[in-house]
C-alpha cells in the first residue's frame, strides 16, 4: 500500500475538530527538564571559561573534550532506548539518567580541581543525559496523537530552555556572591539536580498509552529497515557533522568583543531567550507544514550565524548569534523527534529514537573536534570558512536526502 500524506511523519495534519490540550505527562516532563537544565546549564556555563581560561585547555583540547563528552553517549544511548522498550520501562530508565546526572555535580564538587575526577563527572552527566533522552522523547511522543508532536515537543523544548536561561543566572548569581568560587556553583547545582529526580518520581506517570498510528506497523519492524527512517538519520548526522558547538561560537564572540571572564557565563542567554519564545510558534508551524522545511532552515539559520562571525566585528553583527542559534534550535531540536517520531512503532519507539539521536551525536563529535584542530591550525578565521561551507554542503546535500512531503512512500509490511 502506497501513502502521500496519511500517515507520514512530514505530512501536514489532518483537521482537528477541536483544539487538543498538552498532555499532562508532556508538562511534568516538561517541569523535570526545566529543573535539571537549571543544574547542568550552571555547570556548562562557566565549563568553557573553566577549561579554556582557567585549565589552559587548548582549542583542541576543549574541542576534543568537548565533542567527546557529547559523542561518548552514543553506545549509553542505545542501551538506554532498548532497556526501555522492554516491558514500557521508559521512566525507570530516564529517572536513572536524571539521578546519574545530578550525582556527576557531586562528583565535580568532590574532584577539587583534579583534572581526572573534573573528566569523570563531566563523563557523568554525558552518560546520564545519554541513558535519558530517548526513554524521556519516547513518553513525550506516545502521549499524544501523531498530528500534535510537533506542538508537544514545542510545549516540553520551552520549559526546558527556560530551565537553560535561569541556570546560567544562577551561575552568574553563585560567582558574584561567592567571588568566583567554582565550588558553590557545583553544590548548589547538585541540589538542583536532586530535585529534578523527585519531581520525575513523583509526578511523570509509569507509562504512556501509545496513540494508534496510522500507518500499519508489522511486529518486528526495526527501525532501520524503514526508509523513511533511514533518510531522517542520515540527513540528521550529515548536518550534525557540520555542527560546531554552542560552545565554540562563544568563545568566538568572547574573543572578538574582547569581554571579561566574568560575562561568559550570560553569553548563552541570549539564544535560551530566543528558543524559549519560539519553540512552541516553531512546534505548531511544523505540524501544520511539515517538518523538513522547519528542520532545514534551522540550520541554515546556524549558517547564518557562522557567517555573521566572519564579517567585521561589532556589536549589532555579534548581538545576531544568540538570534540566530535560537531559530536554529527551535526549529530542529524537537522537530527532529517530532519528524522521526510517527515512523516509529510504539514498541520499539525509544531504541529508535536512541539511534537517531547517537547517529547526530557521533556525527557532533566528529564536527566539534574537527573544527578544534582547524583553529588550533588554521587559526579561528580559516576553520570558520571551513564549517561555514561544510554546513552549506550538508545542507544541500539534506534537501535532497529528507523524503518531501509530496513524495509517496512504501509501507507495505514487506518494504518495512
Amino acid at each position: 500500500m502506497y501513502l502521500a500524506n496519511t500517515g507520514r511523519p512530514d505530512a501536514p495534519p489532518r483537521p482537528l475538530g477541536a483544539r487538543r490540550r498538552v498532555p499532562a505527562t508532556v508538562i511534568a516532563l516538561g517541569a523535570v527538564s526545566l529543573v535539571t537544565d537549571v543544574s547542568s546549564e550552571m555547570v556548562t556555563a562557566v565549563l568553557p571559561l573553566y577549561l579554556v581560561l582557567g585549565l589552559g585547555l587548548s582549542p583542541l583540547q576543549f574541542g576534543f573534550l568537548d565533542g567527546m563528552f557529547n559523542g561518548a553517549t552514543a553506545l549509553v544511548r542505545l542501551l538506554g532506548g532498548r532497556l526501555a522498550d522492554r516491558g514500557g520501562r521508559h521512566k525507570r530508565v530516564a529517572g536513572a539518567g536524571y539521578l546519574l546526572s545530578a550525582l556527576s555535580r557531586l562528583g565535580l564538587l568532590l574532584a577539587d580541581g583534579a583534572t581526572a575526577g573534573i573528566a569523570g563527572s563531566l563523563a557523568a552527566d554525558r552518560l546520564g543525559k545519554g541513558v535519558r533522552t530517548a526513554p524521556r522523547d519516547a513518553l513525550i511522543s506516545l502521549s499524544g496523537p501523531p498530528e500534535t508532536l510537533g506542538r508537544a515537543f514545542g510545549v516540553h523544548r520551552a520549559m526546558d530552555t527556560t530551565g537553560a536561561l535561569l541556570g546560567p543566572l544562577a551561575a552568574f548569581a553563585v560567582l558574584w556572591a561567592t567571588a568566583d568560587a567554582y565550588d558553590a556553583v557545583f553544590a548548589v547545582s547538585f541540589c538542583a539536580g536532586l530535585l529534578g529526580v523527585l519531581l520525575l518520581v513523583l509526578y511523570v506517570p509509569a507509562e504512556a498509552a501509545a496513540p494508534p498510528l496510522r500507518r500499519p506497523t508489522p511486529v518486528r519492524h526495526r527501525p532501520l529497515r524503514d526508509p523513511a527512517f533511514r533518510r531522517i538519520l542520515y540527513a540528521a548526522s550529515l548536518l550534525g557533522a557540520a555542527t560546531i558547538g554552542d560552545s565554540f561560537l562563544y568563545l568566538l564572540v568572547q574573543r572578538a568583543l574582547d569581554l571579561p571572564a566574568a560575562l561568559f557565563p550570560l553569553l548563552p542567554l541570549g539564544a535560551a531567550a530566543g528558543y524559549l519564545l519560539l519553540a512552541v510558534p516553531a512546534g505548531r508551524l511544523a505540524d501544520r507544514v511539515g517538518r523538513r522545511l522547519p528542520f532545514l532552515a534551522g540550520h541554515a539559520a546556524l549558517l547564518g550565524a557562522y557567517t555573521v562571525l566572519l564579517l567585521p566585528v561589532s556589536w549589532p553583527t555579534v548581538a545576531a548569534v544568540p538570534a540566530l542559534l535560537a531559530v536554529f534550535y527551535a526549529s530542529t531540536d524537537g522537530v527532529l523527534m517530532a519528524l522521526a517520531g510517527p515512523v516509529l512503532p510504539a514498541h520499539r519507539r525509544a531504541g529508535g529514537l536512541a539511534v537517531l539521536q547517537s547517529g547526530q551525536a557521533l556525527a557532533r563529535l566528529l564536527g566539534a573536534a574537527g573544527f578544534g584542530a582547524a583553529w588550533t591550525f588554521w587559526g579561528q578565521g580559516p576553520a570558520l570558512w571551513a564549517a561555514a561551507l561544510a554546513l552549506a554542503g550538508a545542507l544541500a546535500a539534506a534537501w535532497r536526502i529528507l523524503p518531501a512531503p509530496a513524495t509517496a512512500i512504501d509501507t507495505t509490511p514487506e518494504a518495512l
